[in-house]
């Protein structure tokens, strides 16, 4: 009898701020993909909608006892010294105990906040960029560019969504020999194909989703659903909310006001945050996915592209967005979907026209999607990858 070699499983601590704001499903979703030779152990501050998004090793330094967190901190600041912070102490436990030799942060800022830390126990550091760490922050605070290069010289490995982000990266001074493109996956298994076509005596409902942020472009949108409404009828559902950041709270007001002049509010649904679940379900009723990202005037910027665009492309709806960040990656021009210029509300309503014009254009162009998401953005296979990426330090 032939006895096969057991695969050895590698450790590794996802270092995150909080487990997990709902607007960081992805974060999530490459945990999850993981193969099983990868032992994750989550390490976070707090927790937020943490049972929508369950993992079965949660290090939450706020879930601890009183005394638990004096063990954690007086072991760790003999470890640590003047290094010592809530989460690098937590960090160093959870390596001691579970033999953990790399550690994966997630945004740049998170990265920064250990990376001394991680250095100083001995342990691999992996860092993903995501876009506001990337883009907005350095710009609203030159003392990021210092601490970036700080990170970069520590950091083993540095990860980002697409080719647009690796040349910013590249800009900010990170070495070429430690930048990598990783994809971020969705589960094209679970994620039905279902294409959908508007029918001649139907108003085109057209659906948007993300948070309330400039760099959304939700404004553009609107005004580019006005035009197309002088002669088609429409409809809009907008998913999605203001956080408590007040330029967010101001965005709010913005998107409500643009409503208000284009005469749209009457034909818009406004939904807040929802859950995964119903923004599938959303989906099956629309004709047409608008996500029209812009860089904001902050100089945030999406840095890769909107998980939600790889979503919505696996699931068969058309798609019309921006020639902004790694977006173009995401969705070919007129073969995976149709973009405009950032900021181009002619733009955005010629191309949201296109599917009332030319009803089979759907069809051709969501079939050529899906398959672009099942080759390039698949959980499973870029969970693979992740793993590959852990090796080369386990």
């Amino acid at each position: 009898m032939v006895e096969h070699a057991t695969r050895p499983t590698t450790d590794v601590i996802v270092n995150t701020a909080s487990w997990l704001p709902l607007t960081e499903r992805w974060i999530y979703t490459q945990v999850a993909y993981l193969p099983s030779s990868i032992r994750s152990h989550v390490v976070c501050r707090s927790t937020r909608d943490a049972d929508q998004v369950p993992v079965p090793r949660l290090n939450s330094y706020d879930a601890l006892t009183p005394g638990e967190k004096c063990r954690v901190l007086y072991r760790g600041g003999r470890r640590l010294g003047g290094h010592l912070r809530r989460r690098t102490a937590l960090i160093a436990h959870v390596a001691e105990q579970t033999g953990a030799g790399i550690v994966h942060s997630h945004f740049g800022y998170a990265g920064y906040m250990v990376a001394s830390a991680v250095n100083r126990l001995g342990l691999r550091h992996i860092v993903t960029f995501y876009g506001v760490d990337m883009s907005a922050l350095p710009q609203a605070d030159p003392r990021w560019h210092d601490r970036y290069s700080e990170l970069f010289g520590l950091a083993d490995r540095v990860l980002c969504e697409g080719e647009h982000m690796a040349g910013c990266l590249a800009d900010l001074g990170c070495p070429a020999e430690k930048l990598r493109v990783h994809h971020l996956g969705v589960d094209t298994g679970a994620l039905e194909f279902r294409p959908r076509q508007r029918q001649p005596d139907e108003p085109l409902r057209v659906l948007m989703a993300a948070s309330f942020r400039e760099k959304k472009g939700l404004t553009y949108g609107i005004r580019a659903l006005a035009l197309l409404a002088e002669r088609v009828p429409v409809e809009l559902t907008l998913i999605g909310d203001a956080g408590s950041h007040p330029k967010s709270v101001a965005e709010k007001h913005r998107i409500e006001a643009v409503l208000a002049e284009t005469g749209l509010m009457d034909r818009t649904r406004l939904l807040g945050y929802q859950p995964y679940a119903r923004l599938l379900k959303e989906s099956d009723a629309h004709h047409v996915f608008l996500s029209p990202s812009v860089t904001a005037s902050d100089g945030d910027t999406e840095g890769g592209a909107p998980v939600t665009l790889i979503e919505m492309a696996a699931i068969g709806i058309p798609i019309v967005s921006s020639r902004h960040a790694d977006i173009p990656g995401v969705v070919e021009d007129g073969v995976g979907g149709l973009l405009a210029d950032e900021g181009d509300v002619k733009g955005l309503a010629a191309c949201l026209a296109r599917f009332v014009d030319e009803p089979a254009l759907s069809w051709e162009l969501t079939a050529a999607a899906r398959r672009h998401v099942e080759q390039s953005f698949d959980a499973s296979a870029q969970g693979r990858a992740l793993a590959a990426v852990y090796s080369e330090f386990a």
